[in-house]
């Protein structure tokens, strides 16, 4: 899933690159590359493979050059076992095309730098190969004490089932990744009748499929939902946009996943305000707000939530909300949503009769939009100002 959450980041990217001026793709970015940090969570609990890719690897602050493969061939608990003493020709007719995988990790058990090196989680490459090489030379055994001809039919179809997998699968993530870009290119260009279409297709083809072809067929699911509702939003059928939305968030539930949970809830929001149901929204982005990781979101939400509240007249709630986000803001020094959150504090004390409070808030304000050189924010939050103080007494 790694791979869908990289193309959900260069998804992001391209949004921003195409449309700077919108907050959520630069929150989109944030949040897809958590997702990716929590797709491939500790090392420490990741089994490795005789093929992939440890560029992962962090050795003296720089990253270790790729190293042959190594994922999920560690299963089993490692057992000591007596080993039979054997030539070099056996082992390389009994591992076959592991051989130059057993050689290529032993020669890097000598390259004292890189087994000295550690994971970012404080793991040392060298436990890391030693545990695949552990785990070849109890394949050897294991087929060694076999008849020969066991031993290879098994080994054969091991590398049979072992490629019949790996095909599948290479299929069915290639089938989505070019279908994901694809929907990308749609979503992007405004072709919101193009991205509905696509990503109906998509779901149609992953529906038939077991979940043995692919595994996280729920959470890819979920992503055509979230996909077609946002397509649904655009064409502006609110109705049927909430309910791909709502099977987003029945799936991110089923499957346990905080960020597709988070995703879901922020869109479910967002339908609802533009549906003006500002109670609804608020009650959706507050079962949110736990699940946020990044000040950046936190910035946004708090300052999304105090805004539905003021759209409610509950002023004081507002209030609470956008000093929460101008906190937030502070915390991040992010200009554009110092500027946001204050003009919300400002017009909720307006409201309140707070006229102080308000008239230091809103210069705060005005100071961000010239430091951000925004013409139509100094303008707006100018006579706004300019309001507030007529209510000051002299």
């Amino acid at each position: 899933m790694q791979k869908l959450h990289l193309k959900e980041t260069t998804r992001f990217l391209r949004g921003h690159k195409l449309r700077p001026q919108m907050q959520e793709f630069r929150l989109g970015i944030q949040k897809a590359q958590e997702a990716i940090e929590n797709s491939v969570g500790s090392p420490s609990n990741v089994k490795l493979e005789i093929k992939g890719d440890l560029s992962f690897l962090n050795i003296g602050g720089e990253r270790a050059k790729p190293i042959a493969a190594i994922q999920n061939l560690t299963k089993e608990k490692k057992q000591k076992t007596e080993k039979t003493p054997k030539s070099e020709k056996t082992t390389k007719q009994l591992l076959g095309e592991f051989y130059s995988d057993k050689k290529y990790l032993e020669n890097l058990m000598k390259d004292e730098d890189l087994i000295e090196g550690t994971t970012k989680s404080g793991e040392k490459v060298k436990d890391i190969i030693q545990r695949c090489l552990s785990y070849l030379d109890t394949c050897t055994e294991f087929w060694h004490q076999e008849k020969p001809t066991s031993a290879q039919e098994m080994r054969q179809k091991f590398m049979q089932e072992k490629c019949t997998k790996r095909r599948n699968s290479a299929l069915s993530s290639g089938f989505l990744l070019k279908s994901l870009d694809e929907i990308d290119r749609e979503f992007m260009s405004g072709n919101a009748e193009g991205t509905l279409k696509k990503a109906e297709e998509v779901m149609k083809m992953v529906q038939r499929w077991s979940e043995k072809e692919v595994p996280n067929k729920k959470e890819v699911l979920g992503t055509l939902h979230s996909c077609i509702g946002n397509a649904l939003v655009d064409l502006g059928n609110m109705d049927k946009a909430l309910e791909h939305h709502q099977k987003d968030l029945e799936l991110a539930k089923q499957c346990k996943l905080p960020g597709a949970l988070s995703r879901a809830l922020d869109n479910i929001g967002q339908v609802y305000v533009r549906n003006e149901e500002f109670a609804e929204a608020i009650q959706v982005w507050e079962k949110k707000l736990p699940l946020v990781c990044s000040d950046l979101e936190k910035t946004w939400l708090l300052h999304e939530i105090g805004l539905c509240y003021l759209k409610l007249d509950h002023h004081e709630e507002a209030r609470d909300y956008g000093v929460r986000s101008v906190a937030a803001a502070d915390g991040i020094a992010d200009k554009k949503w110092q500027l946001n959150a204050n003009v919300l504090v400002a017009q909720s004390e307006l409201k309140l009769g707070n006229y102080e409070s308000c008239v230091t808030h809103f210069e705060r304000a005005l100071s961000y939009a010239k430091l951000l050189e925004d013409d139509s924010a100094m303008d707006a939050i100018e006579k706004a100002l300019h309001e507030a103080k007529q209510h000051l007494t002299p």
